[in-house]
């Protein structure tokens, strides 16, 4: 599970009204996802590159690396540091290795298969570790934050990317159905994502802030930033296919939780018929923000 931002958190998590996270069956969408989104994650690792120098980064864990997109990204930024690319889905670890050996980056990009949180203790040492989008599948986000910060090393940068800003790929008003349907989504979808927590296990209640989190394990919060996402229209076919791909995946996942109303607002939107639906409509952008967290072990 990693940087992958699906819809809304990190992997698109709308499916089948169920809380459970069929991670393989979500490789295509959380890869292409990633992929369209390097340039705002690029612009991530550039920062965090200001605030821990490449030439003192000897070793660096994805935590939550999903299918290895930001594992290869952060090979690319630290030049002199083993990636270990950690996950808990063995075809997830088996994409990234095809990915770094497709990018000439399998001499320093590895994997480590872990399920969290009980395996954050045996990760070994690192000088940045980068959780993005994995912490709030842990139901002790609290105790998984302590456990990443004791993995430090003197000086070592824990950055955790959590939270943003809704996607919006459509205009308020898209001339089907009411208003505002986006808006109506993110609702519904932020109560299938508290379930999605409380079932988890372990599960305990937190408030989501980062900056306190990172420094009661004993950190030095060392800055937050937001890093814009902005593809205007008109988009290109790939970005058009993951629009498509992510109603696709809300109209299975959510569905049966909107109004009759916007459910039949969404199959119009999805059907390829459709003048005004996402296959063909002329203004389909792609606008959205994530956040950084980062603090550094004294």
């Amino acid at each position: 599970m990693s940087a992958h931002h699906q819809g809304h958190h990190g992997h698109g998590h709308h499916h089948h009204d169920d809380t459970h996270m069929d991670w393989t069956e979500l490789l295509p969408l959380l890869e292409q996802g990633a992929e369209l989104q390097s340039p705002l994650y690029r612009q991530a690792v550039a920062w965090l590159g200001e605030l821990a120098p490449a030439a003192g980064v000897r070793r660096v864990l994805d935590v939550g690396s999903g299918p290895g997109v930001l594992s290869c990204l952060l090979a690319e930024a630290f030049p002199y540091a083993e990636v270990v690319a950690v996950d808990g889905t063995p075809e997830l670890l088996e994409r990234t290795r095809e990915r770094a050996r497709a990018a000439s980056l399998d001499g320093r990009v590895t994997t480590l298969h872990a399920d969290l949180p009980g395996g954050i203790a045996d990760l070994g040492d690192a000088d940045l570790i980068w959780a993005a989008d994995s912490l709030h599948h842990l139901g002790d986000q609290r105790g998984a934050v302590a456990g990443l910060a004791g993995l430090l090393r003197p000086g070592g940068l824990l950055a955790v990317v959590e939270g943003g800003l809704p996607t919006r790929r459509l205009p308020r008003n898209p001339g089907i159905g009411r208003p505002g349907l986006e808006a109506r989504i993110d609702a519904v979808h932020a109560e299938w994502f508290a379930e999605m927590r409380a079932a988890l296990p372990g599960a305990k209640e937190e408030v989501d802030d980062w900056r306190a989190l990172l420094a009661d394990a004993g950190l030095v919060p060392s800055g937050t930033r937001s890093f814009l996402h902005d593809v205007p229209a008109p988009v290109t076919d790939a970005v058009r296919e993951q629009v498509v791909a992510t109603f696709a995946r809300s109209r299975d996942g959510i569905g049966e939780r909107l109004t009759p109303e916007d459910r039949a607002a969404l199959d119009r939107l999805l059907d390829p018929e459709e003048p005004q639906g996402l296959h063909r409509r002329p203004d389909l952008f792609v606008l959205t923000a994530r956040t950084v967290h980062t603090a550094r072990r004294g």
